[in-house]
């Protein structure tokens, strides 16, 4: 049985720090031994910080390697200045990668 991967909105209310698993797993949508082994071979995209036997990740991390967080607080991403930011395209606002791109870059690296 697996388990299902977290909504974008799940992931936005996590609190500051986040076991591995099930959270950052779920997140990543990688199962508990994947998850582990990854960190294990320090490979995982995110930090891990090890607290005794645990190990659990920053949430902004998560957040930031999702493309949930702009680069700089208070930034936007791509509008400039003293331009009008009518709407995304006219502004240069390019998408975060969607967890289903993400999904298949990581499906495309295991082949």
């Amino acid at each position: 049985m697996t388990t299902p991967a977290l909504t974008i909105a799940e992931i936005l209310d996590l609190p500051a720090v986040v076991p591995l698993w099930p959270t950052v797993g779920r997140a990543l949508s990688l199962a508990e031994s994947t998850t582990y082994q990854l960190a294990a071979e320090n490979r995982l995209p995110i930090e891990v910080i090890r607290l005794g036997r645990r190990r659990v990740a920053r949430t902004v991390d998560l957040h930031r390697f999702l493309g949930l967080l702009p680069q700089e607080i208070g930034a936007v991403p791509g509008v400039q200045p003293g331009t009008s930011a009518g709407n995304d395209e006219a502004a240069g606002v390019q998408p975060a990668a969607s967890v289903e791109q993400i999904r298949t870059h990581q499906q495309v690296r295991r082949d």
